[in-house]
């Protein structure tokens, strides 16, 4: 089977929006068919996707998907992420076509085309436990993190995730005082992709407030920092 390959064929409302999309991704079109049936086949490096036209599909309840497995993932997000601004005017972090969003050290991305397709990028060395610590978490934060983290990113359901992390925080010893620095961050970056810039905000004041060693502050500074630039391509 050493030459073998395997090409996902996903559906889609229209072959012309969907390879306009993928297009901007970096995907070539290498064989498209109007009659008898819509068809369209496209490359991006060794990552290839086909797709045809399904009468009827609506975008909104589509669950088709496939993993694209690359080298990294960060520079392909960003990449991407700067693609669609340009095409869109800002980032689409919801709605259909969307991108989930990145954070570091992160091993894996989601993007969902026009049709509802979900094209999961994932690193190749990504580790066993897909990204997480390999020591299992004791502590309710520590548990919450983990599962909000699975919710947020593999899940794409970020209300759920803000739920957890929101019954974990109310606890106050429910942890470390770095682990609660982190469930902080970890909702306020929720809180901006819900639409709630005023509420990520007051969880960084409460970071500030908390008695974080200095490297658990700066590594905690630099994340709000990302988090505040991603409420500003949300304006």
């Amino acid at each position: 089977m050493k030459h073998d390959a395997c090409i996902p064929l996903l559906p889609c409302v229209a072959i012309e929006p969907t390879l306009t999309f993928y297009g901007l991704l970096g995907f070539e079109v290498t064989y498209q068919q109007r009659n008898p049936n819509p068809y369209a086949a496209t490359r991006r490096g060794g990552a290839h996707l086909h797709f045809f036209g399904l009468k009827g599909l609506d975008p909104q309840t589509a669950f088709s998907s496939c993993l694209v497995i690359v080298e990294e993932v960060e520079a392909l997000h960003a990449t991407f992420a700067e693609a669609l601004r340009k095409a869109y005017g800002r980032i689409p972090l919801k709605g259909l076509p969307r991108v989930t969003r990145m954070k570091k050290g992160q091993t894996r991305f989601t993007v969902v085309d026009p049709s509802g397709n979900s094209v999961m990028f994932i690193r190749r060395d990504e580790p066993g436990g897909h990204g997480e610590e390999e020591a299992r978490p004791v502590s309710l934060l520590g548990k919450a993190l983990k599962t909000a983290r699975r919710l947020r990113d593999f899940k794409n359901d970020d209300v759920a995730a803000a739920k957890v992390l929101d019954v974990a925080l109310r606890k106050a010893d429910a942890g470390t005082v770095e682990e609660r620095g982190r469930a902080l961050a970890a909702r306020a970056e929720l809180a901006v992709a819900l639409g709630d810039v005023p509420r990520a905000r007051e969880l960084a004041r409460d970071i500030d407030a908390l008695a974080l060693p200095a490297s658990a502050r700066e590594a905690l500074r630099a994340e709000l920092d990302a988090i505040e630039q991603l409420a500003r391509t949300q304006r």
